[in-house]
């Protein structure tokens, strides 16, 4: 995939991934998670699940690229201490 591909993917994810699990991390920090989060779940689909690769912009790759999205913003929450407001 080019890199405008995975930018676009990685934004369609990103913002799939915040509806599910909610956030505040901005446009640009989303972009990044989703297009990380694209990079886990292809990797964890393909390699771990022998299941679906992410081949380009269509619903599977986004499904794979959500769950590794919402595996990526759970880490980085994790890892970052966020807090959230009750």
């Amino acid at each position: 995939m080019g890199i405008i591909a995975w930018i676009v993917l990685g934004a369609i994810a990103g913002f799939i991934t915040n509806l599910i699990m909610g956030g505040g991390e901005g446009v640009v920090l989303t972009v990044i998670l989703g297009i990380v989060g694209a990079v886990v779940g292809g990797w964890l689909a393909g390699t771990v699940l022998k299941v679906a690769d992410v081949t380009g912009i269509n619903i599977e790759s986004i499904v794979v690229a959500v769950i590794g999205g919402v595996i990526v913003v759970a880490l980085y929450r994790m890892v970052g201490g966020r807090r959230r407001t009750a």
